[in-house]
């Protein structure tokens, strides 16, 4: 698993992400906005769509009247403010590691400035589109607790067991880390083997759409790892972005100390 990955499911089981929940309801109601702007209202047509809200219900247990009003104006149903877009930005962090922001804004300007002063006064720099782009590609995503690991005992099967469940219902890949089993899949086909994992009585912790970097670089010095999680935060704390991807790897031994 990335260390980016891995930072991201400590931060989360810590509840360390001090995201407040007025930034977290209007990012999720902008990638609502955004997935019915792309593929449509309907739900049973829209798997992105399905995820968006899916994700937004269980981060911050978002309203049903929020979400039916992200929907309509995402479908043009609604003129309710000014509209989003979605914009990938493409640049470095610290120690030369790829960054693949997300953001989703009412206002580039405000934006592109915000995160290009961040990366230059923390050693990093945007760079134009087509930096670093086509290092990642596209991949739905899942976790799993498995063995000890496992919440209440949630998913009890072995690791060895879960993987021959996930290839059965479709997964691309399966990788194991320790009691934490990650599980990727074509992106159009997340939900289905989701789905199936579910038939078959696993229970995946999370199930989303992200992008995976074809190269890695490892990181093996701590005051090296603490400079590149400190510049992740920041960026992640901007009110536009809502996913950063990145190719870093950090060694378990330095990760436990941070």
């Amino acid at each position: 698993m990335s260390g980016h990955s891995k930072w991201k499911q400590i931060k989360h089981k810590k509840g360390a992400n001090d995201v407040k929940k007025g930034a977290m309801f209007s990012r999720h109601f902008k990638l609502i906005e955004i997935a019915a702007k792309k593929g449509g209202g309907d739900i049973a047509m829209n798997p992105s769509l399905k995820q968006a809200i899916d994700k937004a219900k269980a981060d911050c247990n978002m309203p049903s009247a929020n979400i039916e009003r992200a929907v309509k104006k995402g479908i043009g149903e609604s003129k309710d403010g000014v509209e989003s877009v979605e914009i990938m930005y493409e640049g470095f962090g610290p120690e030369s590691v790829a960054l693949y922001i997300q953001t989703v804004t009412d206002n580039k300007n405000r934006t592109f400035n915000s995160l290009k002063l961040m990366l230059d006064k923390n050693g990093g720099h945007l760079g134009s589109a087509g930096t670093i782009g086509w290092m990642f590609k596209q991949s739905g995503y899942m976790t799993l607790a498995c063995g000890n690991g496992a919440a209440g005992g949630a998913n009890s099967a072995s690791a060895d067991e879960i993987e021959l469940k996930a290839i059965d219902a479709g997964a691309s890949d399966v990788k194991a880390d320790g009691n934490l089993i990650e599980i990727y899949t074509e992106p159009n086909q997340l939900i289905q083997v989701k789905k199936s994992l579910e038939n078959a009585g696993l229970k995946p912790e999370n199930a989303e759409l992200t992008f995976v970097p074809a190269n890695i670089v490892k990181i093996t010095d701590a005051e090296k790892a603490k400079r590149i999680l400190d510049v992740l935060d920041m960026v992640e704390e901007n009110e536009d972005v809502v996913n950063v991807y990145s190719n870093f790897d950090i060694d378990a031994a330095v990760m436990e100390k941070l």
